[in-house]
């Protein structure tokens, strides 16, 4: 699939990998926890560990199931990373020998409830960008500037799709009956990073339509893109280099309910950041685009069974974006704060105009 980027800089080289030194992530918890309760509720460091490994560790320093402990989200393998996890809390005990090179318990509290997938605001980023030259540097801030301004696609990461990136094809190949997944964790991944495929390859397609709104006259759009000349009239009127289409589907922003974008009041809510645009990840069950909009999602909307769909943002907002360059190491360091569910290393590839080469796990 085709990535297309809405930042109009050429591409930007500089080297990138993630690691625990370049590459931190702190968890920012949905609520603060009540402070008492059945649960304890442990803020940890880990490094180069994936979520599932250091879940592992404990359950087996605990003689507990895996199914016990309780986290938010999915922390990357190779970074240093904070997040908070949740057990029975009468193991607190059995905890006062715990030792792991790789993990280190920061502070505890209690709290009602077992935290759920989920359960988190969003997650904190440092970024370290190496090899970096002036003119590099110079291009990365005005990115910075443009992302601060107008925020970015909400692109799935690689993390998605496996290694080789292929995941989403025994995803198809399993929803149409030609693949067999006995590991029923393993066939609902890889179903899921089809309907992220899918996603992906319409978000593409939404930046491709706004770019060549900006690009061409109305004249010439008519003949280029499935619009009526009101239509287009009205997307080369938004000042948002993301363009909206009448019939999408809105969501409140961060959080909310959903509803269709009918009117230029949407407009101006999108460009204040109180709404957000969102796309399809493919299945039953889920609120479809209409009117215009409905026929570009229907064309990245094949799975009609076998599985619920959903709506997701296809815009974003990072927030309390920071950069600053050290020309003396040839580094530029980013911190950046994202919602739940959104990759860091998007944000990176969008900076660069490329895909981002680097070994990770299959997490997000």
């Amino acid at each position: 699939m085709e990535r297309h980027y809405y930042l109009p800089h050429s591409p930007i080289e500089f080297y990138f990998r993630q690691s625990a030194r370049d590459f931190v992530v702190d968890e920012i918890p949905l609520y603060p926890f009540s402070g008492e309760g059945e649960h304890l509720v442990l803020h940890v460091r880990k490094k180069n560990l994936s979520t599932w490994q250091m879940v592992n560790i404990f359950s087996n320093h605990l003689g507990i199931k895996g199914g016990d402990i309780g986290y938010a989200g999915l922390k990357d393998k190779n970074a240093q990373t904070k997040q908070y996890i949740s057990l029975p809390r009468k193991y607190e005990g059995v905890l006062e020998n715990f030792e792991h090179k790789d993990i280190k318990i920061l502070g505890k509290t209690y709290h009602n409830n077992k935290i759920r997938v989920g359960h988190l605001r969003g997650n904190r980023f440092f970024v370290r960008l190496k090899k970096v030259n002036p003119t590099a540097a110079v291009k990365i801030k005005e990115a910075l500037k443009m992302i601060k301004q107008y925020g970015m696609p909400n692109y799935f990461g690689f993390q998605r799709f496996g290694l080789d990136g292929e995941n989403y094809k025994k995803g198809q190949a399993i929803l149409a009956g030609n693949l067999k997944e006995k590991n029923k964790k393993l066939a609902q991944f890889y179903v899921n990073s089809y309907q992220s495929y899918l996603f992906n390859a319409w978000l593409a397609r939404r930046i491709e339509i706004s770019k060549l709104v900006v690009s061409f006259g109305v004249d010439e759009l008519v003949n280029i893109l499935p619009f009526d000349e009101k239509e287009l009239k009205a997307m080369k009127a938004q000042p948002h280099p993301f363009k909206l289409i009448h019939g999408d589907v809105m969501m409140h922003y961060p959080y909310g309910k959903i509803f269709h974008y009918e009117s230029g009041d949407e407009v101006e809510r999108f460009n204040r950041r109180d709404i957000s645009v969102s796309g399809l990840l493919s299945g039953k069950r889920v609120t479809r685009a209409t009117r215009w909009a409905e026929s570009i999602e229907k064309e990245y909307d094949t799975i009609t069974n076998g599985i619920d769909g959903v709506r997701r943002y296809g815009w974003i907002f990072p927030e309390d974006v920071e950069g600053e360059y050290k020309e003396q190491e040839a580094w530029f360091e980013l911190h950046f704060t994202l919602p739940k569910g959104c990759y860091a290393t998007v944000l990176i590839e969008e900076i660069a105009k490329r895909e981002i080469q680097t070994e990770e796990d299959q997490e997000s």
